[in-house]
């Protein structure tokens, strides 16, 4: 069985992929967009927009590593050609995530409040937060199910169906943004953050739904929990336990930026808002090649295809810096008007206008982070990558944000701190896979 890796059929994969990833950063950056814009408070509506979206990325790639955990044990077994022994793998493994989300729910509503200060909310955006907090934290079992779902797609070679059912829930979440944020006069009253955070639920719950169907009618891997549990099963929780671990060190990195943002006043946070949400958007962008890789280097190393890996690395690097310079010349083309689109507030504008080249810049330096690491997933090779962003984080960002912060850089000193981190991440994935896979290991 034999697997191209022709310009075409990368493409059949990471544009469907492309588009299906940006679904997530674009349901926060319609909410940013929307409350920003409102007459009540919309200045403290946008920060607290962006606090809580911190927050729930951080619970979403904590817990969502589930999707490259079951893509890696799936695409392998397809390349090895042995689907059959792996079928029974994705419901165990959605069970087990959507479980754990439930758990997270508990856990963390109560202490909403608590959380937020953590992130240096006060009065009303504290209070903001914490609404918008209390009723987006209910799509958080959709969209892991969702993306435990969109895993195995991947795993089968499938990122069409992901793509249709993320844009289904994008425009859903749109339209319903617009509906419950500003109202219908006589008919749904204004709702304002909380009605952005409605929308967002109803859309999750939407595309979960649709997932299900998708998945039963379109593929052979059942839904249905079936005994004893799969072959792979520890090894699954092993790439989940390390991805855990991984994650968790990336979401330190954004908990202290968006912690020192807020404390330096509203219009940092607001203006950071903007910037984070639109550097997500490029990331999830970037990712479709990443998707690509990860789909493709796992059913080659299934099939024990290191040539194939190799030649698929160096047009990945191709693309991947390619769609990176797109991305930063598009936002240098609007650069004096993107932010409008989030916020009118002049103060805002300026602080989000001084950091803006920075995210532009950091464009193509993501594009080889995120590829490799997207390859490294599809190789089940986790526990190098949960080492590789311990060293990021704790050895290269966080001094760096801290030095940068006491010669009082703020925004741009989180900003040139994450460009650190990115380079960090990225320079030894390059170097390791090459070391390994010229030699044909």
């Amino acid at each position: 069985m034999s697997t191209s890796i022709s310009f075409k059929h990368i493409n059949s994969l990471a544009i469907p992929a492309l588009i299906s990833g940006v679904s997530e950063p674009i349901l926060s950056l319609t909410d940013a967009a929307i409350v920003g814009n409102v007459n009540h408070y919309p200045t403290e509506s946008l920060a607290a927009v962006g606090i809580v979206t911190t927050f729930l990325s951080m619970l979403i790639w904590v817990f969502g590593q589930s999707r490259s955990a079951i893509s890696s044990l799936v695409s392998q077994y397809l390349g090895a050609g042995k689907l059959e022994d792996i079928k029974s793998l994705p419901a165990q493994a959605i069970v087990i995530i959507t479980l754990t989300s439930l758990i997270i729910i508990g856990v963390t509503y109560p202490f909403a409040s608590q959380i937020f200060k953590l992130y240096n909310a006060t009065d009303i955006i504290l209070d903001y937060s914490v609404d918008y907090y209390k009723i987006r934290i209910w799509g958080f079992p959709f969209t892991l199910f969702t993306i435990a779902v969109f895993g195995t797609f991947r795993g089968l070679q499938n990122t069409f169906l992901p793509m249709i059912i993320a844009i289904i829930g994008t425009l859903a979440n749109i339209v319903l943004d617009i509906i419950l944020v500003y109202g219908i006069t006589d008919i749904i009253p204004a709702m304002h953050i909380k009605g952005a955070a409605w929308a967002s639920v109803i859309a999750q719950g939407l595309m979960a739904i649709i997932s299900a169907v998708l998945l039963l009618k379109k593929t052979t891997i059942p839904l249905k929990i079936s005994w004893p549990l799969n072959q792979e099963i520890g090894r699954f929780i092993n790439m989940i336990l390390n991805l855990f671990v991984r994650t968790i060190a990336l979401n330190v990195t954004l908990y202290i930026a968006s912690a020192l943002a807020t404390s330096y006043g509203k219009q940092y946070i607001a203006a950071y808002t903007i910037a984070i949400n639109l550097w997500f958007l490029g990331a999830f962008v970037i990712d479709g090649y990443a998707s690509a890789g990860n789909i493709l280097s796992g059913k080659l190393y299934g099939q024990k295809r290191y040539d194939l890996l190799i030649a698929l690395s160096n047009k990945l690097i191709g693309y991947g810096i390619a769609v990176g310079l797109i991305l930063a010349g598009l936002g240098a083309l609007g650069y004096n008007h993107i932010g409008t689109l989030f916020s009118q507030d002049p103060d805002v504008l300026k602080q989000f206008e001084a950091v803006f080249w920075i995210v532009l810049l950091m464009q193509p330096i993501c594009a080889l982070a995120f590829i490799f690491d997207g390859m490294f997933k599809g190789l089940g090779q986790m526990k190098f990558l949960r080492n590789l962003l311990l060293v990021a984080t704790f050895l290269v960002f966080v001094p760096a944000v801290f030095l940068l912060h006491n010669l009082d850089w703020k925004l741009k000193g989180i900003f040139t701190a994450m460009t650190f981190w990115i380079i960090a991440r990225g320079i030894p994935l390059i170097i390791k896979f090459r070391q390994q896979f010229s030699q044909g290991q």
